[in-house]
C-alpha cells in the first residue's frame, strides 16, 4: 500500500518561513511528477509547485520568487520551502505524486492528508 505522509505545516508570522516535507513508502516502482497543492476555505484548491522525476520545478503564478520546491529521489520525498510568507497563503497544503505501485502497470494520483499552514500575527 503506497502512502503520502506530510509535515513541516504550522504557525507563522507574515515574511517568515516554513519547509514542508513529504514523503512516498509502500510498494513503490517509481514515482513520477511530485507537487504540492494548496486549499483555502471556500476555494477550490491549487497548484502551488510540482516538480518531474528529472528535478524540472513548476509553480503558481502567486509563489514564484518566493517558495522553492526540490526532492530526493534516493528517499521519495518532496520538500516545499515557503519564504516571505503572506497570510493569504494560509491554507491547507496537500502533497500529490504520480506513482507506479510494484505489480502494477499504471500510474496514478496519489494525494497526502494535508498539512495546516496558518501565516497570522
Amino acid at each position: 500500500q503506497v502512502q503520502l505522509v506530510e509535515s513541516g505545516g504550522g504557525l507563522v508570522q507574515p515574511g517568515g518561513s516554513l519547509r514542508l516535507s513529504c514523503a512516498a513508502s509502500g510498494s513503490i516502482l517509481s514515482i513520477n511528477a511530485m507537487g504540492w497543492y494548496r486549499q483555502a476555505p471556500g476555494k477550490q484548491r491549487e497548484l502551488v509547485a510540482a516538480i518531474t522525476s528529472g528535478g524540472s520545478p513548476n509553480y503558481g503564478d502567486s509563489v514564484k520568487g518566493r517558495f522553492t520546491i526540490s526532492r530526493d529521489n534516493a528517499k521519495n520525498t518532496v520538500y516545499l520551502q515557503m519564504n516571505s510568507l503572506k497570510p493569504e497563503d494560509t491554507a491547507v497544503y496537500y502533497c500529490n505524486a504520480r506513482i507506479t505501485p510494484v505489480g502494477s502497470y499504471l500510474t496514478r494520483n496519489y494525494w497526502g492528508q494535508g498539512t495546516q499552514v496558518t501565516v497570522s500575527l
